[in-house]
């Protein structure tokens, strides 16, 4: 059995043949009307853009996100990021595969983040907000979902279980804020900082590899959210033999609706509370500062200063002088 070249050991001007995982699939015109599949692919250490150029649309309809394909090409620099130039893309044959190969490490001590966000979360005073949270944490299916799920596809936390750290950062963040800022409601900001994201449990699909499902696409995780939301105030009320307060429903809905922070970025409105704004400012926070870590640990180019132009962030990042390792070995 031969031993795979991981996607994070590829420099420019390689040959590779080689299965991956797709990670996304487009089928696109150039300017000539000519059809090209731009592709991501992936293994356990990273992604890798492919294209293929006169492709067609039957070729395109043999695989789909989340299938292996088996291919051939040249690795090549464009613009500073390596790319893989396609000669042949076929199914791959499964039957020997490990999945794992195809997967990003998961989050580390999932149990341990388990706890520590039960933990958190059952420090709420609030009763309505406490029994809302104690509502969620005791759907077992609903935790299943939340502890597997990546925070996202690409860009930040994007393996299993990366939606738990990220909420578990953010709600130790969130604790500080609350402790700097005395003004900012506490228990309703961890409550926030829990719920901003739970549609992301069906927005998203992560069995195998990580793509959007149906609802995902058509609805997005702010609406699915907020739909979870209504639907467990219901069984808090049921709990605390209380009608959920009608001001406080409203205050977690714009936290839901409000964390992109900016229209361009999806948010159907803007902040307009102290833990709506305290939400967005720590939720990009630790968005930006996991993208900007994982690109600059990841960057396969041991020979550069600077990282290529990372298009999420808007720039290139500044790695440091490298390394002379020959002298060190010497």
């Amino acid at each position: 059995m031969t031993t795979r070249r991981p996607v994070n050991q590829l420099g420019g001007g390689e040959a590779v043949e080689e299965t991956f995982l797709v990670v996304e699939k487009q089928l696109r015109a150039n300017r000539q009307g000519g059809l090209y599949l731009n592709l991501d692919l992936r293994d356990k250490t990273g992604v890798i853009g492919a294209r293929l150029w006169n492709a067609n649309e039957s070729l395109a309809r043999t695989f789909e996100p989340g299938d292996y394909v088996h291919v051939r090409g040249k690795t090549q620099l464009f613009q500073g990021a390596l790319q893989l130039i396609l000669s042949h893309i076929e199914p791959a044959d499964t039957t020997a595969l490990d999945p794992l190969e195809f997967q990003p490490e998961p989050a580390k001590n999932i149990a341990k983040l388990t706890a520590k966000l039960r933990e958190t979360l059952y420090s709420i005073h609030n009763p309505h907000l406490r029994a809302l949270v104690e509502c969620f944490l005791i759907d077992d299916e609903f935790v299943k979902k939340f502890t597997s799920a990546p925070a996202g596809i690409k860009n930040h936390h994007a393996y299993q279980g990366g939606l738990l750290e990220h909420v578990v950062t953010l709600l130790t963040l969130a604790e500080r804020v609350a402790e700097i800022y005395g003004e900012v409601d506490r228990d309703l900001l961890l409550a926030g900082v829990f719920l901003h994201d739970i549609g992301k449990v069906d927005e998203l699909s992560y069995d195998r590899g990580y793509s959007y499902t149906d609802e995902g696409q058509l609805v997005g995780h702010l609406v699915i959210g907020v739909e979870m939301l209504d639907a467990h105030v219901a069984r808090a009320a049921d709990l605390t033999g209380e009608e959920f307060p009608r001001e406080l429903l409203l205050r977690l809905k714009h936290m839901i609706v409000s964390h992109h922070g900016a229209y361009e970025f999806g948010s159907p409105k803007l902040p307009m509370t102290l833990e709506a704004v305290a939400l967005h400012a720590i939720d990009n926070l630790d968005a930006k500062l996991h993208a900007t870590a994982r690109e600059i640990r990841d960057d396969p180019s041991r020979d550069s200063s600077w990282t290529p132009y990372q298009q999420n962030l808007g720039r290139r990042l500044f790695k440091g002088t490298p390394t002379d390792h020959a002298a060190e070995e010497f």
